[in-house]
């Protein structure tokens, strides 16, 4: 005899497939909390900033390499770890990274919707990251750096980023992904209070009558952190961060007006070539409204001392320390032996006019992405060095420093007297092969 439908659900039985675990959310990152924006401050015997969140990050960008299981594979274990440590945080990928991974991963995430991502509506993408991303954690190399960088080109503020060297060069990497739950720890907790006399008010300082523990972590998991989370970091609780130079790039017509609002930021350099074209670029330079040279060249390079270390010193260029706010000019392959290349005050604008004599536009590229248009005769770049310094110095109210691109660096929580050179100097050596030796090993 036939059992009914509702008989069999009366007596226990279930279809297989209502026992299969439920489809991993793809959510809009909307839906999220707006963006937490940390502090950063100078500390005594230290020449990089220390790192304060006035609570803790939720929302986290994770950008990897592409087309590369090994970044994959980091991705998922990162994501995990952070899940299960920390459950409040969220992630926000790319669209196409959010869609190849969202299988993989037991929680939702976030990401903007594919008609978003299309060249046209970039700047849509930026200004929704930028409202919801609290901190950007990179998977790769160099080059996925610049690329996470590049998702925040039309803003000024951009989030810290938390970099694992997993690419081909790392130069601008500083930590090994096998390290990636100290360096998440120490910069989730960079700026939770340290003990119970922190977390207290001033009428519950140490000459007050003792607290209970319990009461000590309440108050503590009030400002939002776990109450015995980063015990072992000490009493500091800093992250260390570089803030990194940005150019302001702006495309100007022959009447010299802006003609691309709003003004994009690079990272590494900003370069004018003459693409697939055999003939050479003629280009006039100014600096800050005096007239510089003309030049017959393959092209200029435009870069700060982050990209002094790229591009620019392929062709020749000086080598420039990541804390000095400046700007490098370096010609490729001009057709004079005495244009040499010239550094330059952050404070200088820099305005490269495109000549008459050229028979095709000049490409522009930016941190290694080629502008869909080209600059025509006549037309030229502006450009000049993003403000970074504290906040007074740029006219803006409050504590503490602002601008560029803040890098979390080694050296974390190491309190007075660590130094933000060892891992420049080390790169210089260990990458770079600063004045290698022939025929020497070592």
């Amino acid at each position: 005899m036939k059992v009914p439908r509702r008989r069999l659900y009366a007596l226990g039985c279930r279809r297989p497939f209502s026992s299969t675990p439920p489809r991993r959310k793809i959510k809009h990152l909307l839906e999220l909390p707006d963006r937490i924006h940390p502090s950063y401050h100078e500390t005594k015997g230290n020449d990089l900033l220390s790192l304060r969140w006035p609570s803790p990050p939720r929302n986290i960008l994770l950008v990897k390499k592409e087309n590369t299981l090994a970044t994959t594979e980091a991705v998922v274990d990162f994501a995990k770890h952070v899940h299960a440590t920390y459950p409040s945080i969220s992630f926000v990928l790319e669209p196409t990274a959010a869609y190849d991974l969202h299988t993989l991963l037991p929680f939702p995430l976030y990401t903007t919707p594919r008609e978003a991502t299309t060249t046209s509506n970039s700047v849509s993408l930026s200004s929704f990251l930028a409202q919801k991303v609290d901190l950007t954690a990179t998977f790769g190399g160099d080059g996925t750096i610049l690329h996470a960088s590049s998702l925040f080109a039309t803003t000024p503020s951009v989030p810290p980023i938390l970099s694992f060297s997993m690419g081909t060069l790392g130069f601008l990497n500083e930590w090994k992904f096998p390290e990636h739950k100290r360096a998440f720890r120490e910069l989730y907790m960079s700026g939770a209070p340290s003990s119970r006399h922190s977390i207290l008010s001033p009428e519950q300082d140490a000459s007050s009558p003792a607290v209970s523990q319990h009461a000590a972590h309440t108050i503590q998991s009030k400002e939002g952190w776990p109450p015995n989370l980063g015990a072992s970091l000490g009493p500091t609780r800093a992250a260390r961060v570089l803030l990194r130079n940005r150019l302001r790039v702006a495309i100007t017509s022959p009447d010299r007006e802006v003609i691309t609002p709003p003004a994009l930021h690079a990272l590494n350099e900003v370069i004018l070539h003459r693409g697939a074209s055999p003939h050479l670029t003629h280009l006039t330079i100014s600096i800050s409204g005096r007239i510089l040279t003309s030049t017959s060249a393959d092209g200029l390079i435009i870069s700060t001392p982050t990209g002094s270390t790229a591009y620019s010193l392929s062709a020749g260029g000086s080598i420039v320390h990541p804390l000095v706010k400046g700007i490098v000019i370096t010609p490729i392959c001009a057709r004079s032996l005495s244009f040499r290349p010239l550094v330059l005050p952050a404070e200088a604008v820099v305005e490269v006019t495109v000549s008459g004599r050229g028979k095709q536009a000049v490409g522009v590229s930016i941190d290694g992405k080629d502008q869909e248009k080209g600059v025509g005769s006549g037309m030229g770049l502006r450009v000049w060095g993003e403000g970074v310094g504290r906040k007074g110095e740029l006219g803006e109210k409050g504590e503490g420093w602002m601008g560029g691109v803040p890098c979390v660096m080694r050296g974390s929580g190491s309190g007075e007297g660590a130094s933000g050179d060892e891992g420049w100097v080390g790169g210089l050596n260990g990458l770079l092969k600063f004045n290698y030796p022939f025929g020497e090993e070592g």
